[in-house]
């Protein structure tokens, strides 16, 4: 069984299906993407599944347990983390206390741990956000505030901040937005590394480039349906793929782009392992 399942996902306004009818796994120790043009419904998906909207047909496993019902919040006690498009960023902390908001997980039981055992888990929480910090390169600017920092920094804190909660599954939404080349190539990096943490990872976003060269696995949605999945090198040659989404000149172009950065870099990527360049 998969860490993720969804079986018959489908979410409709009035009418219109946003998703309709999907079927979706992610493997435990991947990093698995989804991709899709706007609208065809992927934030909606990671929405359904993290329990922010209501899943209208089908239902989702995570761990091997049945997710109908559950809040966002006890979702993610489980160990489903996501992020936000939108950072939200907490600007009066500074870049450790945002990520340490995240790790802080009070339990109808924790006042009576911290009169019994007091500051075992605030230790336990810096720990997990030295390791977030450090994971993500950011332990130089762990004093600073995000208000000092670039935008490609401050995407970087999201990520972070996410990673500190110690997701078993970490949902990333469009954490390269707005990033340059450079800096989307560097956090392609970063999320290869957090498979060695045991953390798997489920991708949306846009970069074509990053999500081609870093992912283990791919589904393609378009109007709500999933019309492609697969390894990288077996998604962008699909036909209905390069039809619906990429665009032939286009998509080869993005992803080439990607898999040049990585040899550049020397890093070895998903889709350059299996002879795809």
């Amino acid at each position: 069984m998969a860490l993720l399942e969804a079986r018959g996902l489908s979410v409709s306004y009035g009418g219109l299906y946003a998703n309709d009818d999907i079927d979706l796994d992610c493997e435990a120790g991947q990093l698995v993407g989804l991709i899709g043009p706007n609208g065809a419904g992927k934030t909606t998906f990671i929405d359904a599944i993290t329990g922010f909207t209501s899943i209208t047909e089908g239902y989702v496993t995570f761990d091997g347990e049945d997710l109908a019902g559950k809040r966002p919040d006890a979702r993610s006690q489980m160990g489903l983390v996501r992020t936000f498009q939108s950072l939200e960023l907490f600007e009066d902390l500074t870049v450790r206390d945002n990520l340490l908001v995240a790790a802080e997980r009070p339990r109808w039981y924790s006042f009576l741990a911290d009169v019994f055992w007091p500051g075992r888990g605030k230790q336990a929480a810096l720990d997990q956000v030295e390791v977030a910090l450090e994971a993500l390169q950011l332990t130089d600017l762990a004093d600073k505030h995000p208000s000092d920092l670039s935008h490609g920094q401050r995407k970087l804190i999201g990520v972070a901040r996410a990673l500190a909660a110690k997701p078993k599954l970490l949902l990333l939404d469009e954490p390269a937005a707005g990033l340059d080349t450079k800096e989307s190539q560097l956090l392609g990096d970063h999320l290869r590394s957090f498979l060695d943490l045991g953390v798997s990872l489920f991708l949306i976003d846009h970069d074509m480039g990053l999500v081609l060269n870093v992912c283990d696995y791919i589904y393609v949605l378009d109007f709500g349906k999933v019309i492609a999945h697969g390894p990288p090198a077996q998604v962008r040659a699909d036909p209905a793929v390069i039809a619906a989404y990429l665009g032939e000149s286009a998509g080869e172009a993005q992803a080439e782009a990607g898999a040049s950065a990585s040899r550049r870099a020397g890093v070895a990527t998903p889709a350059t392992e299996v002879g795809d360049e």
